[in-house]
Formats: C-alpha cells, sequence, structure tokens
C-alpha cells in the first residue's frame, strides 16, 4: 500500500489483546488475503500508471513505489503460509471487488494517477488499520507493517500542487476527481464487507459494533478533507 499511511488513531492503537480477539479467528487470515490481493493489484496498477509519467523521474518513482508493493505481498504470502492458508485460493476471494474499484477509478492522465496514489491508497490503508485494530498483537504488527510509509509521497504531493497551482482548471478538475475516489472506496469497502463476515465480525470484535463502523466511515471522510487540502485541492 502506498504512500500516504496515517497515524494510528486513538481506536486503532488500543491494545488487541484487550478485546479478545484470537490469533486462529478467521477474520485474521481473510484480512491478510484481502490485503495480499490488494498489495499485488497495486503492483500492476503503479506499473502500467508509469508509462504515463512525463518523464523519467516520474517513471522512477512509480516503479519504486511498484517494488515496494510486492516486498508487502511477500510479509502477507509468508504469514498466510505460516497459518497453512492456500494464498493464490485466499486472495481470489477479493479480486471482483478490488478489480471493480481499480476499474471505476481507472486515471486518465499523469495528474489523476497521482492523486489517485496519494488519495486512493491512503483510503484504502485507513479501512485495513481500522480492521487492525481489533487483532492480537501479532496479526496487527503485520498489518501495520504493510502498510507502512514508503518514502515517496513528497514527491507526489510538489507535483500535483504545482500543477494545480498553476492551473485553477486542474485544481478544479483533480478535486472532483478525489471526491468520486472517495465515493468510490467507501462503496467497494461496504461491499467487501458486506459479503464477508469474518470481517465484520472482527470490526464488531472492538465492542462497539455498527457504532464503530458508522464511525469510521465519517472519520474516512475527514482524514479525506485533511488529504485533500495537502494536495491543494481544497
Amino acid at each position: 500500500m502506498t504512500p500516504t499511511q496515517p497515524a494510528a488513531t486513538p481506536q486503532q492503537a488500543a491494545d488487541p489483546a484487550a478485546q479478545g480477539v484470537s490469533t486462529v479467528h478467521p477474520g485474521v487470515h481473510e484480512l491478510f488475503a484481502l490485503l495480499a490481493y490488494g498489495e499485488v493489484a497495486a503492483f500492476y496498477r503503479l506499473t502500467d500508471e508509469a508509462r504515463m509519467a512525463p518523464n523519467l523521474a516520474g517513471r522512477i518513482n512509480m516503479a519504486s513505489m511498484a517494488a515496494a508493493e510486492m516486498n508487502h505481498y511477500d510479509v502477507l504470502r509468508e504469514a498466510l503460509e505460516r497459518r497453512g492458508v492456500d494464498v493464490v485460493r485466499a486472495m481470489s476471494r477479493y479480486a471482483p471487488a478490488l478489480e471493480n474499484y481499480h476499474r471505476l477509478t481507472t486515471p486518465s492522465t499523469w495528474l489523476e494517477a497521482l492523486v489517485k496514489t496519494y488519495i486512493g491508497d491512503a483510503l484504502a490503508a485507513d479501512f485495513y488499520l481500522e480492521i487492525a485494530g481489533a487483532l492480537p498483537a501479532d496479526a496487527a504488527d503485520v498489518v501495520r507493517a504493510v502498510l507502512s510509509e514508503t518514502g515517496h509521497s513528497q514527491f507526489v504531493v510538489a507535483e500535483v500542487k504545482a500543477a494545480v497551482t498553476a492551473s485553477d482548471k486542474q485544481r478544479h478538475r483533480l478535486a472532483l476527481w478525489s471526491r468520486r475516489l472517495l465515493g468510490e472506496a467507501i462503496t467497494q469497502a461496504q461491499f467487501v464487507l458486506a459479503d464477508h463476515d469474518e470481517l465484520v465480525d472482527l470490526v464488531m470484535s472492538s465492542g462497539e459494533g455498527i457504532g464503530q463502523l458508522t464511525e469510521f466511515f465519517d472519520r474516512l471522510q475527514r482524514t479525506h478533507a485533511r488529504r485533500v487540502a495537502e494536495l491543494g485541492l481544497g
């Protein structure tokens, strides 16, 4: 996952052990499988979008981010194999939702690709980190490791800010694009939860249930607004 993962919220930082989720809870390996497919899909997306870069520096930055995705996939693959899970089979369950998200948010320009990299992936990370707050410590460590900062966010921010500062038309167009990314991210997150009871059970395990889930989607929109401002799109 790239490249701007937010700091853990107080809810995410809570002691997972205190929340009573077992290390063998079926939702744990389902979350790992969801993340693993996300990393593979992101790798191919970034390598494809690197071709849109106007210069070599942009292509190199995208390629570096793609390489980080596969490193993260390896962490998840090893975690799943330790649990005796058929990695490819487990991942395949999540292909429809994630591929649909990428299909509906295919960028048409280099700047759209950068905004998706900065905002879209961070929205997905928010979703995963929310669930990680209910995990036992060892499983939570795996999730946070693969959602770690990859160090390329300033490249994205600098390039998008320069473009929108120079053109109000670009700023308005990319602001609309960012709202589309938010809407599709929320929709696909809801589809994933609706189709996978094990993940819902992880969220409910914190003891706050549906109220927590509702608050999460509210937080998603608030953090989205902050990221939009960071890109100069507010």
